[in-house]
């Protein structure tokens, strides 16, 4: 059956409509050909990559760059890529696949694949002209080019459209000259192609440009030299210098002024991209973790009998299994977006994934920072199972935690996300696309209303964790409603405020995630069968609940006084109640007992 606009929730209306667990896409969901696709990714990087890590931190730009032209060679670069320009043109969801199982090995390789097929190729391929895409997409779908992606300056990082790089126009109207400097530029050693933003004369937004770069013919291109990082050690990482850079007219990308739009939209894809590169790294960390633990001994047991290791080993597999759901469910929540836009007849393939992606960009900042996060928790328990030997270069485990610190910073640094969830939420509320006022009204009007005292029927798995999830939707509207209602548009302005409503937003959304996934397969396989994904699921609601009590808590005392306080102190204890509260330590052993026996991340 085709789906219908009516069918496919519009992105942030998690918040204000229920879904049900048939209406996601999980792990569980992948059909034969993603499961293949996935074994051959996993087959090239344990033969390829995981042998090779020493090389890869000692500083191996050679290897880094081998392994992109193998993964080349293997069709890896080219998934998003449409058939037209020599790519496989496949879903979305696919794309994350493949990105997810060839990033979890190391942050150098990760990095150079991440820039090479998002940043370095997605503008092309979404902005260019069809002389550009025909020109360009083939050979780097191929890794017979490189591509990188020069947006950031010494005086331009987070604020991305105050770069000072200048294009100017020749006499003869021709061609551009580039004259700047850019930093942090991921891929700059090896690249053969450079999507490069400048600003001509006084304009108010940046341009972006197709810049082609050949070692023997630099057209005032220079390049510093590696930087040495704390991670991502053999990712080739250079600052770059334009000066008087020739570059024809007709290898403007999009049109002038669009650049500022056109890194934006890349970094919408970029985020959820990064969510997904993070997941490979956890189950790698949690399964070298897991075998350690169960072979160290001490008093004459393995530590993974102890208590305190199966309660890491429990927390651990639980982030890694309730990012996967978050990231798959809007994965494909974007490819269903775009298939309708293109079964609709209204846009081209380009116009339907800027839009399908531009859709979920709030969904897309939620899983950059919720699973960047998970990541280095997860690296930072596996160095404390591994102890002293975790401090070694000689476990894979802290040159995992090096490359995790990364993820926090690039794509937009999770502060930057956090804070742009909310903004993105409020603007598609004033745009009409997501209706918050009408449900926040009502919430308002509920708690000067008599609450029941009715107990509920929870006897239904799961009953009750939706009903904690609908609340917290409330708890969320009940606190952003009213600090909407104080500031105004002023509300960009109070950062601490839109920091604590976007941890409220994040776990609510992962939360509601991992809660329908776990629905989902317990009702395919059984209760008993799905038993740990049920303990985790409920497990990571436990914890949202803390996470969003203190950040409801510390943002209504901040910005209310008096009776409103009271009232809203009174809403937050009264959404974030339990009746039957879980049995924490026993969720972890019912986790940690399978894991540990499993002697893998297993799920």
């Amino acid at each position: 059956m085709e789906s219908t606009e009516k069918d496919i929730l519009r992105g942030g209306k998690f918040l204000v409509k229920e879904t049900n667990c048939e209406d996601i896409f999980t792990p569980e969901d992948f059909s034969e050909e993603q499961l293949m696709m996935k074994e051959a990714v996993t087959e090239f990087v344990d033969r390829e990559i995981w042998p090779n890590k020493p090389r890869f931190e000692a500083k191996d730009y050679a290897l880094t760059e081998s392994c992109m032209r193998k993964a080349g060679e293997m069709g890896f670069l080219s998934i998003s890529v449409p058939t037209e320009y020599g790519g496989m043109g496949m879903g979305f969801v696919d794309t994350m696949l493949v990105c997810d199982y060839i990033s979890g090995a190391t942050g150098s390789f990760s990095t150079a694949f991440g820039a090479h097929t998002g940043i370095g190729t997605l503008p092309i391929t979404l902005y260019g002209t069809e002389e550009q895409k025909q020109k360009y997409i083939p050979k780097l779908a191929t890794g017979e080019w490189f591509g990188s992606y020069c947006l950031t300056e010494p005086s331009a990082g987070s604020d991305a459209n105050s770069g000072k790089t200048k294009a100017v126009l020749s006499a003869d109207g021709k061609s551009y000259s580039i004259t700047g400097q850019k930093m942090w530029i991921s891929n700059a050693g090896f690249c053969s192609l450079m999507i490069v933003f400048a600003r001509i004369e006084d304009d108010k937004n940046i341009t972006g440009f197709i810049i082609e770069y050949d070692k023997n013919n630099p057209n005032g291109i220079t390049m510093g030299e590696e930087e040495h990082k704390l991670g991502i050690r053999a990712s080739s990482t250079r600052q770059v210098f334009f000066n008087d850079t020739v570059v024809p007219v007709e290898n403007m990308l999009s049109t002038r002024g669009n650049g500022f739009k056109i890194a934006m939209n890349a970094l919408n894809v970029g985020r959820i991209k990064l969510a997904a590169a993070c997941l490979d790294a956890q189950r790698r960390v949690i399964t070298e973790s897991v075998k350690y633990a169960n072979e160290r001994i001490q008093f004459n047991t393995p530590i993974a009998s102890f208590g305190a290791i199966r309660q890491k080993i429990a927390e651990m597999a639980t982030n890694c299994w309730v990012g996967e759901a978050a990231s798959y469910r809007a994965a494909k929540n974007i490819e269903d977006r775009i298939i309708l836009r293109q079964q609709n007849g209204k846009d081209t393939h380009q116009e339907a994934e800027l839009k399908g992606v531009e859709e979920y960009a709030i969904e897309c900042s939620i899983l950059k920072v919720a699973v960047s996060e998970y990541t280095q928790k997860c690296t930072d328990e596996g160095i404390q199972i591994f102890g002293g030997m975790g401090f070694s270069e000689e476990t894979p485990i802290e040159s995992a935690w090096r490359d995790a610190r990364i993820a926090r910073i690039y794509e937009g640094t999770n502060e930057i996300n956090r804070m742009l969830s909310i903004g993105m939420l409020i603007k598609k509320a004033m745009k009409g696309h997501v209706d918050l006022l009408g449900p926040a009204t009502a919430v308002a009007n509920e708690l000067t209303g008599i609450p029941s005292f009715d107990t509920p029927d929870f006897s239904e798995l799961f009953s009750e964790e939706k009903s904690i999830i609908a609340n917290l939707k409330k708890l969320f509207l009940m606190v952003a409603g009213a600090a909407l209602q104080k500031y105004g548009e002023k509300i960009e302005e109070e950062q601490q405020l839109m920091l604590a409503a976007s941890d409220i937003l994040i776990q609510v959304y992962i939360a509601e995630s991992a809660i329908l996934r776990a629905e989902k397969i317990a009702k395919k396989d059984g209760e008993d069968k799905a038993k740990e994904q049920i303990a985790m699921a409920k497990l990571n609601l436990f914890h949202a609940i803390d996470v969003i009590e203190t950040a409801g808590k510390h943002s209504i005392i901040s910005f209310s006084t008096g009776d409103e306080q009271r009232m809203m102190l009174m809403g937050l204890k009264r959404y974030i109640k339990y009746v039957n509260m879980p049995n924490i330590i026993e969720l972890r052993n019912i986790i940690a007992s399978k894991v540990i026996k499993e002697n893998k991340y297993c799920f």
